[in-house]
């Protein structure tokens, strides 16, 4: 199974949220069974590290986070089985590639596996440190949801 998280530039929220699922898929010693990647909607960042805001949360958290941002491509979309956006604007990006109609089965906003409720995991890129730990505890929670449901 193949996982594909989705934020605007691949620097903050995204490469967060690959980073968390795959130490709790590690944990659960699924890693060979279960993989994960993640990318942008916009070139903004491409081939760039995650912003250092987001290192120092996933390493104060205890999570290793090691990527490179990348813009999402139409193929994307054919070759992973869950495809999470973190908010509405990434949903409509994702949905406006061609040839997206087949897939819109596997596009989801990644809070709606969410315990506390839906809605969007907010974009720390303009916050402060303390943005990125709630956005990391937010992921945190929602990712074990999701990991529930798909194992």
């Amino acid at each position: 199974m193949k996982v594909l998280f989705v934020c605007l530039g691949n620097i903050c929220r995204s490469p967060l949220a690959e980073a968390v699922f795959n130490h709790k898929i590690k944990k659960l010693n699924l890693h060979t069974e279960i993989l994960a990647d993640s990318c942008g909607t916009a070139a903004y960042h491409i081939g760039n590290q995650p912003d250092p805001r987001t290192i120092k949360t996933a390493n104060k958290n205890g999570v290793e986070i090691a990527h490179r941002a990348r813009q999402l491509v139409a193929q994307d979309l054919e070759d992973f089985d869950y495809v999470l956006a973190m908010d509405e604007q990434n949903l409509q990006g994702i949905l406006r590639l061609k040839d997206a109609a087949p897939y819109t089965h596997k596009i989801k906003l990644i809070r709606d596996f969410d315990p506390q409720g839906k809605g969007e995991v907010p974009d720390p890129y303009y916050g402060t440190l303390h943005d990125f730990q709630f956005v990391f505890e937010m992921l945190d929670r929602t990712l074990d949801a999701f990991i529930q449901s798909i194992k």
